[in-house]
């Protein structure tokens, strides 16, 4: 994306090609195929809570330890989060809390200190998730999705220096459903989730919630 070098090839493919892009979640089902996609091109940097890159959305100082520890970024993707299920009735309000504790705030924290990184004409992604229908214990995610949504449409027209941000919101994976034993008919092959999340990274979209 910042190639000094010039070749036979035209202005955009500059602009897109050779990114060092970071990775959040990387060792996960969505974060692993992501890094796939992306590492043909790119310099992908695999950041989770075990790895030798190391990060915890539910912890500020490791955001800023990760910002410290990798540098000169023109993307990073965040695969990390997850929602728990909770029964609306009987849940505790600790328990609503800490639910958003790691995929709402943990991103937004993440988004709001990639900015002050990011190299000029960077972007951000997130996830958030989609139900199709209303879900038993879904009340929570769903609360979750939306918020991510609202703070990437409003964020985008507050970004700097133009960067850009984006929410993929994929439903159910194939492969997740596979792993749990039940029916993945209906859901989404985990490959076109991760062009999804290519296709922020390297494209021109800007505030929107993607729905592979």
């Amino acid at each position: 994306m910042r190639g000094a070098t010039a070749g036979p090839r035209d202005a955009a493919a500059d602009m897109i090609d050779g990114m060092k892009v970071l990775v959040i979640g990387a060792t996960g089902t969505v974060g692993s195929a992501v890094v796939g996609a992306l590492e043909t091109s790119h310099d992908v940097v695999k950041a989770s809570r075990s790895g030798p890159v190391k990060v915890d959305l539910e912890d500020p100082a490791s955001l800023d330890a990760l910002f410290d520890e990798v540098r000169d970024l023109d993307a990073v993707v965040c695969c990390a989060a997850s929602g728990p299920l909770v029964d609306l009735e009987s849940a505790a309000d600790e328990e609503i809390a800490g639910g958003m504790r790691g995929k709402l705030l943990g991103q937004v924290a993440l988004a709001r200190r990639a900015v002050r990184h990011l190299r000029d004409g960077g972007s951000v992604t997130l996830t958030g998730g989609t139900f199709s229908a209303p879900l038993a214990g879904g009340s929570l995610g769903a609360l979750i999705n939306s918020g991510l949504e609202g703070f990437v449409r409003n964020a985008a027209g507050e970004l700097p220096r133009n960067l850009r941000i984006n929410v993929i919101s994929p439903g159910w994976i194939k492969e997740t459903l596979e792993g749990m034993g039940l029916d993945s008919a209906g859901g989404t092959p985990v490959s076109e989730v991760a062009r999804a999340y290519v296709e922020a990274v390297e494209g021109a979209m800007q505030g929107q919630t993607v729905r592979p």
